[in-house]
C-alpha cells in the first residue's frame, strides 16, 4: 500500500477507527505533512490507551457510504505541544481549524496544550 493512497483516502473520510486495547474507537481526524493527526483527553475524543500504544491499526471509511476505504499499521508519537516543530505546529493549527462546534475555538490550542494530548499517526508504509 502506497503512502499516496493513504493519504487519498484520509482526506476523503473525515473519520477515522483506531484499534486499541479497549477495542475499536471511531474519532475524527486531519491529514497534515503525511501523517494523520487527532486529539484525545482534557473533554476532546477518548481513545484510552493511544497515548501509550506504539503502534496501532486505522482504518479509513468513505464519507459518503461508510464502506472501508483502507487500513493500515500506523506509529504512534505524542505529540510535545510545548514545544512543536514546524510540521506538528501545523497540524495543531489545522485540527483547530476542523474541529467543529468548539464552545472555545479561540483558545483551542491552549486548552488541548493544558489538558489533551496530540497524537501522530504515520503510516507504516514503504515511500
Amino acid at each position: 500500500m502506497s503512502l499516496s493512497l493513504i493519504e487519498e483516502a484520509a482526506k476523503k473520510s473525515s473519520v477515522l477507527w483506531i484499534s486499541l486495547p479497549a477495542g475499536d474507537r471511531l474519532a475524527w481526524h486531519v491529514w497534515h505533512d503525511g501523517a494523520l493527526y487527532v486529539v484525545t483527553g482534557g473533554g476532546e475524543q477518548a481513545l484510552p490507551g493511544l497515548v501509550d500504544a506504539a503502534r496501532v491499526t486505522v482504518t479509513l471509511r468513505s464519507k459518503d457510504n461508510g464502506a472501508r476505504l483502507v487500513a493500515f499499521e500506523a506509529r504512534v508519537r505524542v505529540v510535545d505541544q510545548s514545544s512543536p516543530s514546524e510540521g506538528d505546529a501545523g497540524a495543531i493549527a489545522a485540527l483547530a481549524k476542523e474541529r467543529l462546534n468548539a464552545p472555545d475555538a479561540a483558545g483551542l490550542a491552549s486548552r488541548w496544550a493544558a489538558g489533551s494530548s496530540v497524537v501522530r499517526l504515520a503510516p507504516d508504509v514503504a515511500v
